[in-house]
């Protein structure tokens, strides 16, 4: 049985007088946090935000910020002894990610939003409430470590590499990062699990939350087609050499790399048999209403272009001449070795991979790590990819920018 951990912040000053805000989604990870720095002699404020309707949220199990969930952590501040707030943050939540998720499908990028929630909502509107109400910090459930380095505050991985979520903190910036903290970095999931069983948590056996919060079917075409009517238009399917094999109903039910569901039966060669190599969608082209496809090997990416980037780093992991990291391009891919090269005078980079990898897409992030994996440096917006492997008739032709 997992015994009681003492939660030591880092704080000046008697525990007892020292507020602590933790941001409570209902689930288990936040509420063991809650509890846990309870038990360490802080004292705990709880806030959980309702960020979109709250009647249509009730039946939304495996969300996050919906009506059970609000419910869930209201019973675990009340088991906890605990001050707990709800935000309503539905419009600022509508306008910084919801509207963007939507605007970035009709871009032709896949977009990450539960990123731009953290960047925006989570850590600049919740930080901001959190200081109103005298907090010396905000704390949350998630998995990641910040330790102080000579530079300040830095963020790491977590400890246990299955719940690590570096990925989606990147755009964390050092100064929010002075003053988050993220107990649970330490520690597995099953032991997360067995402090929520000890301190008496109903929600100790809660699954965790999947998909998008604002789409729990899985179905983000349809949300689209919801928030922007009018705004999709039918179009083409084309093959890299311009051979037109169908037809689609928008761009936003595509995605690069993708394989299945592309609605087209193949192609014919010169002898009138199918071709039998797989087709991947290699290019979204929005403006011409075009989704491109081609063999695997288009997929393969060299050079990716980044904006806002995001530098955790500091001055001393950012030498003259670039920068050599691990960089995440997916969040359920490994690092890969890359170098990265800031553009003089804006917020963009040029990402050059040491191997190429596959399936890049725009809208996605990429998070740089340092050379161990261990430290996160930073990251950006991907906007463009130059191809390992050219198709000039068709294949994308890289701005100047990034080559």
């Amino acid at each position: 049985m997992t015994s009681h951990i003492d939660i030591d912040l880092g704080l000046p000053g008697d525990r007892a007088t020292t507020r602590v805000v933790v941001a409570m989604s209902g689930g288990v990870d936040s509420s063991v946090t809650a509890g846990l720095l309870k038990e360490a002699g802080y004292d705990v404020v709880g806030i959980t935000l309702q960020l979109y309707d709250h009647g249509a949220a009730v039946q939304r199990r495996g969300a996050c910020c919906a009506g059970q969930d609000i419910h869930d952590a209201r019973d675990v501040a009340q088991r906890l002894g605990i001050p707990h707030y709800v935000l309503d943050y539905e419009s600022r939540f509508r306008e910084s990610v919801i509207d963007d998720f939507a605007d970035s499908y009709l871009r032709g990028e896949t977009p990450i939003p539960c990123v731009r929630c953290n960047q925006t909502v989570k850590f600049r509107d919740l930080l901001a409430t959190a200081r109103d109400l005298g907090a010396a910090c905000l704390a949350t459930g998630h998995y990641v470590r910040r330790t102080v380095g000579n530079s300040g505050a830095e963020l790491r991985r977590a400890v246990d590499p299955s719940k690590d979520q570096s990925y989606f903190l990147f755009a964390t910036t050092p100064e929010q990062l002075d003053f988050l903290r993220f107990p649970l970095g330490g520690m597995s999931k099953e032991e997360t699990r067995t402090h929520a069983r000890r301190l008496g948590l109903a929600v100790q056996d809660k699954p965790d939350s999947q998909d998008i919060c604002f789409v729990p079917t899985g179905d983000y075409a349809s949300v689209v087609r919801r928030l922007r009517p009018g705004a999709i238009d039918p179009g083409e399917i084309v093959h890299m050499d311009g051979t037109v094999l169908g037809r689609h109903d928008g761009v936003i039910n595509y995605t690069i790399g993708q394989r299945r569901g592309l609605g087209i039966g193949g192609r014919r060669d010169e002898d009138g048999q199918h071709d039998t190599d797989p087709l991947y969608v290699v290019k979204i082209e929005p403006e011409r209403a075009r989704v491109v496809v081609g063999p695997r090997a288009a997929l393969a990416t060299e050079t990716v272009g980044i904006e806002e980037l995001n530098w955790l780093g500091g001055p001393e992991t950012s030498p003259v001449g670039g920068t050599v990291v691990q960089v995440k391009l997916r969040s359920t891919q490994p690092p890969a070795p890359a170098r990265m090269t800031r553009i003089a005078g804006t917020d963009a980079a040029q990402i050059t991979l040491d191997d190429p990898q596959f399936g890049i897409a725009p809208g996605q992030a990429a998070v740089l790590y340092s050379e161990d994996g261990d430290r996160v440096l930073g990251g950006g917006w991907i906007r463009e990819t130059v191809a390992a492997f050219r198709q000039p008739d068709v294949g994308f032709v890289p701005s100047d920018r990034w080559v």
